[in-house]
């Protein structure tokens, strides 16, 4: 009988589609600046513990890439303990595009406000009061919510951005991958 699959695999490999697996990209445009498969120069260089370049970047493995997303965007921040499968999946991959404390936030801030008052202390850690919490709360409404969050992020993004370059050809390259990868939320 075969073992059921991995859920942290299976949103990983997603999230290597999604950013191009094994695509190696530097452009201006993206604040990330060089990036493999999702992982930054800053991200690589925390991973591995010291000074990386853009070369090192560009030289990541399938394997270790895996790795840090497991590690950074999964366990350390507390995301694998989310039981429904949908809204750990937004959750991952919200840590994996905005950063985990981000994603944290919204969780924590969808927490409270389904229950209409501060349940949690919203401090970006995903500890086992906010899962305990999340696990017993409606997970369509958190996964909305969460969803709701990070939509309006983009658009915060797009806009700080064009006003702050004055470059929206830039922001509109950005932003159709943005919301390319959240359409397929909708879309699941």
């Amino acid at each position: 009988m075969p073992t059921p699959r991995d859920p942290a695999a299976a949103i990983i490999d997603t999230i290597l589609r999604r950013e191009g697996w094994p695509r190696y990209t530097d452009r201006a445009s993206d604040r990330g600046g060089p990036t493999k498969g999702g992982i930054t120069l800053d991200t690589l260089t925390s991973w591995r513990k010291r000074p990386v370049t853009a070369t090192d970047v560009a030289a990541l493995d399938e394997a270790e890439v895996r790795a840090i997303y497991r590690a950074r965007y999964i366990e350390e921040p507390g995301f694998a303990g989310i039981t429904d499968g949908a809204l750990r999946a937004l959750v991952i991959d919200s840590g994996v595009n905005h950063g985990p404390a981000r994603a944290s936030t919204w969780l924590q801030d969808a927490v409270n406000d389904l229950a209409g008052r501060p349940v949690l202390k919203v401090d970006g850690a995903v500890g086992p009061k906010t899962l305990a919490a999340v696990n017993a709360g409606d997970a369509a409404a958190l996964w909305r919510s969460v969803f709701a969050q990070r939509m309006r992020f983009y658009g915060q993004l797009i806009t700080g951005d064009a006003r702050k370059r004055g470059r929206v050809e830039d922001d509109a390259l950005n932003a159709a991958g943005w919301l390319n990868r959240l359409a397929e939320f909708m879309e699941a």
